[in-house]
């Protein structure tokens, strides 16, 4: 699958919800899409989370032009995103997802690959542990725009909003074996720049689809 993501930062929150109805139109292109606005406690994640999902990537670049065209002008003052490949994998939460979450991040550059694996790895970790992910996917970006040239898109779909800040973000798993690559006092960190994490409600899933894999 080829997924598109766009964090959009606003003028105003009456821009915002101005903006959402024509994005939300454009999404019907998509295969799975949510267009919503970001909840609080995002940070770096814009006033609007756009998430495209292609079954197949040609489908992309056909209407990219569309979408760079709307949001390059007013409201619109800054767009993060990412353009990469993958399959989501669902995990054994029989519950419906309720949030889809984000995170862009960039390996510093200079990381060796073998590094990046470990990474990676302890990032794949996270679902095993915390109850209330019911579906995730961790993908290396191929297009990159925004403020930083991410690297990594890591994004999940939780029960509720108490599940991402509660068992999520305050799990041992967390600070103790990822929080580290990300902490600028610890020897082991690799992701130095500003990440993007934006979360957003949903009422469809755009990754548990029927006929995943199952972690």
């Amino acid at each position: 699958m080829y997924s598109v993501t766009r964090l959009v930062h606003t003028t105003s929150d009456a821009s915002r919800d101005q903006l959402l109805t024509p994005l939300r139109t454009f999404a019907s292109v998509a295969d799975h899409a949510v267009v919503a606005p970001t909840l609080p406690g995002s940070r770096n994640g814009g006033d609007i989370l756009m998430h495209l999902r292609f079954a197949d990537g040609d489908q992309w670049p056909s209407v990219a032009a569309d979408l760079e065209s709307m949001l390059s002008e007013r409201p619109v003052m800054r767009v993060d995103g990412a353009e990469y490949r993958g399959i989501p994998q669902s995990t054994e939460q029989t519950a419906r997802g309720t949030v889809y979450r984000t995170l862009l991040l960039r390996v510093a550059p200079d990381t060796d690959e073998a590094t990046v694996a470990r990474f990676e790895d302890d990032l794949r970790l996270l679902p095993r542990y915390v109850s209330t992910i019911v579906a995730w996917q961790l993908s290396r970006v191929d297009e990159s725009l925004g403020m930083s040239e991410w690297t990594h898109v890591f994004e999940q779909e939780f029960t509720d909003v108490d599940g991402l800040m509660g068992p999520y973000l305050m799990h041992p798993i967390h600070w103790a074996v990822v929080d580290p690559w990300f902490d600028p006092e610890c020897p082991e960190v690799i992701v130095r720049d500003r990440v993007c994490h934006s979360f957003c409600a949903m009422s469809d899933s755009v990754l548990r689809q029927p006929g995943l894999p199952q972690q």
